[in-house]
């Protein structure tokens, strides 16, 4: 009998026979594809594979994956993504969901689950509005902004994930926009590979009641001059010329032009993806120009599991207990007759 291999996947394998119901032009469906296309090069079983998602327009991922997964309440994926994840550690849990799903009602689980550093990943489509219920204010939306609940400007300060991230002690924080196909399948594929809580925010624009929310930053007129794509190990290096960069001026970084005022590529921030200290990852997201992208923060931690495991092994080894019942009836007991 000739040797078992492995069955090599494509994306049509993670394709589901359900039809796709977004808004033509959203990027919802750039995300999918992307992940379909990241999906066999993980190296994972289609049968270990689940996606979890709240609600909201993006929520409705788990249907169009082709391997298990939940639509479940709002706000409340990442609890039942850990629930999934503790309960069968071998499975590799995704948790999809929205800046209205995770970060209004369901704020207090996403910081949670990035403080307690579980080996799962998310996905945050971030296109700050509330789209499914049709064009409410979201956490992320900017002060002013009108919106079918604030006809007259939003006045409430946003949110912005990477800070809130990094405020939660996020270990893995990654920042792209959602009409980057290419880059996207590879940050999922690195979100698998890395063990802890990786988060991914992407810029997604909706295109029915938020149209253009970051052009300024993802237009492919002006992205190379606008965005900044960071990898660990490279010189911060951007522009359509290559001929930017950024530097720590002070307590603050600065965008300078190589070649000019002497500046040469030498001068250049490296980036440090994996350092502990956040400092240098907290101005990175606050950064406007050029927006960050790609992965800021890969700082490997132990996770939630591995703690949790250590002091069970640290128990076991003193406990007088061997089995439940030992623990039953030790100590005061009481016989009722």
């Amino acid at each position: 009998m000739g040797a078992i291999t492995e069955k090599k996947y494509t994306f049509k394998d993670f394709t589901s026979d359900q039809e796709v119901r977004w808004c033509p032009g959203c990027d919802d469906y750039v995300i999918l594809r992307a992940m379909q296309k990241a999906l066999p090069e993980m190296g994972v079983k289609r049968e270990n594979v689940v996606f979890i998602s709240g609600i909201g327009c993006s929520s409705r991922f788990p249907y169009y994956i082709n391997s298990y997964g939940m639509h479940t309440i709002h706000g409340r994926a990442a609890a039942i993504s850990s629930g999934v994840k503790l309960a069968n550690p071998d499975l590799s849990v995704w948790m999809i969901t929205g800046d209205g799903d995770s970060l209004a009602i369901g704020g207090n689980h996403f910081i949670h689950v990035l403080r307690r550093n579980l080996d799962l990943n998310i996905i945050l489509f971030n296109n700050e509005i509330y789209g499914l219920t049709k064009g409410q204010f979201s956490p992320t939306s900017l002060i002013g902004q009108k919106t079918k609940s604030s006809p007259f400007g939003n006045t409430q300060p946003p949110f912005h994930p990477g800070e809130l991230a990094l405020g939660a002690r996020a270990r893995f924080f990654a920042r792209m926009g959602g009409n980057t196909p290419k880059e996207m399948t590879q940050l999922f594929i690195e979100a698998e590979k890395f063990k802890g809580t990786s988060l991914i925010e992407i810029l997604q624009n909706c295109v029915i009641f938020n149209d253009g929310c970051f052009t300024k930053y993802t237009d492919k007129v002006v992205r190379a001059d606008k965005q900044i794509f960071l990898e660990h190990g490279k010189p911060m290096i951007f522009g359509k010329e290559k001929d930017k960069g950024i530097v720590l001026n002070g307590l603050k970084l600065k965008t300078v032009t190589i070649g000019e005022n002497g500046i040469t590529q030498e001068d250049l921030l490296v980036h440090d993806a994996k350092c502990e200290d956040n400092t240098l990852h907290q101005m990175l997201v606050k950064m406007e120009y050029p927006l960050a992208t790609g992965i800021i923060r890969s700082f490997e931690d132990d996770t939630f599991e591995d703690r949790e495991q250590q002091l069970t092994d640290e128990v076991q080894k003193t406990s007088k207990f061997s089995k439940v019942d030992d623990l039953f009836f030790s100590g005061e007991t009481y016989e009722v007759s």
